[in-house]
């Protein structure tokens, strides 16, 4: 039977990925033909994001660049998927007239079952936004479509905190973890498949197992993972600084293959604007970690994700995050301006700072990191480190060491007078480093 090709593309983060991966391992086991370009495609698929303002501008910017191929390519059914039409819904549907079906955060796994009734010219809805709280398991159809060598694997979906600024629990729903024997079964058939670094994803990955029958941690699951065969990276992404017990740091410590990388979101340290945020800690704490962390694991490359222009807050509440990047010293740091998401309890708060002075904020802070990132990487210029490499570019190729994760940090570029293999791992002498990415031999 005659199966029309399929394009999707996926916007904003890994968690965002996981989701078309399901998607693509649903169509694939159908037997529908996956393209590499647009134009090609009988069907037109696009996983959206919408986050923050910049992600729903991606989004829509997206669909209407690709909805043009109705006209010019061979694109008779045009799909948008994900946090978009779930945020938004009906109301898309004149906003964004050419899309066909609109399909939410919970539904995306009938995405098989939703083509083949419109093919059919069934009755069927535009729209599948129902909350049905789906967690995908080890025998769920999925794509892996990250580099050689490496796989996000997502162990929680949702998200029970309350943020002011956040509109993810309203999108996502409450947080609710995978079973954990389902998650080790995964990973040990992607360890069959050849893959050998596992990124943990989650809303809050620190808060897994809590409410599951009988409870269990994130601690436990990291040991078991641990003891698999095959993986030799272990990484941990998404960690919300209020449940990262002592137990996960010290598993962290303990177990060789778990990337000693802690990606923190900690958002701001001034106290007052922390609170305004519903982080549910105050100065103090994060210091108390940052040192707890680094004392336990010397040398833990240390990543976090920082907020400037809430609103009311003042250029003295600026300074002081400011002289916090510059006294903790960060590995990797990434920078949002505070964007005013209807939805949200900060929404109608006085005191909205101005685009561009949540702007000039973020690029001052970027500068900083940008030189303290540049000194740490030069302190790696003699050394070896293991590097998986990830491609090939004509006689050079580019992978990432344990302190790189992917997609969000730096890539370390390796010469060789031998032929490396895709997916595995090298000694490499660092002989270059720059602000973000490293040089290497092999």
């Amino acid at each position: 039977m005659y199966k029309p090709s399929v394009y999707l593309v996926s916007l904003g983060c890994a968690k965002n990925l996981v989701d078309s991966e399901v998607m693509l391992g649903y169509l694939i086991k159908a037997k529908f033909p996956i393209v590499r370009v647009p134009n090609k495609a009988e069907i037109i698929i696009i996983n959206t994001c919408s986050f923050i303002r910049e992600a729903k501008e991606e989004s829509l910017e997206t669909i209407v660049n690709l909805s043009s191929y109705k006209k010019s390519g061979a694109c008779n059914l045009l799909i948008v998927t994900g946090c978009l039409p779930q945020r938004y819904g009906d109301a898309l549907s004149k906003l964004i007239p050419e899309v066909d079906v609109f399909i939410g955060t919970d539904e995306f796994y009938r995405i098989v079952e939703i083509i083949e009734d419109h093919l059919n010219k069934r009755s069927s809805p535009r729209f599948y936004l129902k909350k049905t709280l789906f967690l995908y398991d080890e025998s769920t159809p999925r794509l892996n479509t990250s580099l050689p060598g490496n796989a996000y694997v997502k162990i929680a979906e949702g998200c029970s905190h309350r943020c002011s600024f956040c509109i993810i629990p309203r999108i996502r729903g409450p947080f609710r973890s995978r079973n954990p024997d389902s998650v080790v079964k995964e990973v040990s058939n992607l360890s069959a498949l050849g893959i050998k670094e596992i990124n943990l994803v989650a809303q809050d990955t620190t808060r897994y197992g809590k409410d599951l029958s009988p409870s269990t941690d994130l601690a436990t699951l990291l040991r078991r993972l641990a003891s698999l065969k095959g993986i030799e990276w272990i990484r941990l992404l998404y960690a919300h600084p209020l449940n990262l017990t002592d137990e996960v740091i010290d598993v962290i410590r303990e177990e060789n293959k778990i990337c000693k990388y802690l990606d923190l979101p900690f958002q701001h340290v001034n106290s007052e604007i922390l609170k305004a945020m519903n982080r549910k800690y105050d100065r103090m704490f994060i210091y108390q970690l940052i040192d707890k962390i680094r004392a336990k694991i010397p040398g833990t490359a240390l990543r976090t994700t920082l907020m400037v222009g809430f609103p009311g807050e003042t250029e003295n509440q600026f300074n002081e995050l400011l002289d916090f990047v510059q006294e903790v010293k960060f590995d990797r740091l990434g920078v949002f301006t505070y964007s005013n998401e209807e939805g949200t309890s900060s929404f109608r708060l006085p005191d909205q700072i101005p685009e561009k002075i949540k702007e000039k904020r973020r690029q001052i802070i970027m500068s900083v990191q940008a030189e303290i990132s540049r000194e740490k990487n030069q302190k790696l210029v003699g050394k070896v480190e293991k590097v998986l490499i990830e491609k090939k570019e004509k006689t050079k190729w580019s992978g990432r060491t344990a302190a790189q994760a992917p997609e969000v940090d730096g890539i370390t570029y390796v010469s060789s007078d031998y032929d490396l293999k895709i997916g595995k791992f090298y000694n490499v002498l660092i002989t270059q480093a720059g602000v973000y990415d490293l040089k290497g031999v092999a």
